[in-house]
């Protein structure tokens, strides 16, 4: 199984919710990463769309037991989200349309 993460919210470094401490305990900080498309602020979390166009920073991660890990990280991100693969590691993508005008034009959550 794919062991390789990509997390460009609530789940990168310096997170301290209960997910992201599980993700942090169960895989290796590769480092961080950019990938195509975009993200958008929906609530309080972003939300990823492969577009239009654009680049998402965030990190990668390699998860010690893929497995369980991601079941549990599945769980968290809900319904509205589904793993992919995106340039050799999962990624959730949002699924819903984003609410008008929320799309991060830094493609950095952290710099909101």
């Amino acid at each position: 199984m794919l062991d390789l993460l990509f997390v460009y919210g609530t789940l990168r470094s310096g997170f301290e919710n209960p997910y992201a401490r599980l993700l942090h305990s169960e895989a290796e900080l590769i480092g961080p990463a950019t990938v195509g498309g975009s993200i958008y602020r929906v609530r309080h979390y972003p939300a990823y769309r492969n577009h239009p166009d654009g680049e998402v920073r965030g990190e990668v991660w390699r998860l010690k037991n893929p497995e369980m890990t991601l079941r549990v990280l599945d769980d968290y991100e809900g319904e509205d989200f589904e793993r992919v693969v995106v340039n050799g590691h999962w990624l959730y993508r949002y699924l819903p349309v984003p609410p008008a005008g929320s799309r991060i034009l830094s493609g950095d959550f952290l710099s909101r």
